[in-house]
């Protein structure tokens, strides 16, 4: 899937743990583990602020955009 969470980087950057993260906003740390590890097919607009409350940050700081296998070679191409 082309969207990544990186909620990992933010938890090292605010020198957090996944349980301390997981008990601030409500969820189970087998739910933060799934979005953690790429594995989430969606997510919930309230967890998401959630997230970026708890990790003092923004959607984009957490949420990235890497184009699947081939596409960015086959944009180059094109041009």
């Amino acid at each position: 899937m082309p969207i990544v969470v990186n909620v990992d980087v933010m938890l090292a950057r605010r020198k957090m743990s996944s349980q301390q993260l997981a008990a601030r906003i409500g969820i189970t740390t087998a739910n933060l583990s799934i979005l953690k590890t790429n594995k989430a097919r969606a997510i919930r607009f309230s967890t998401l602020e959630e997230l970026c409350r708890a990790l003092d940050c923004q959607p984009g700081d957490l949420l990235e955009y890497v184009p699947e296998d081939g596409t960015a070679e086959k944009e180059e191409q094109q041009e």
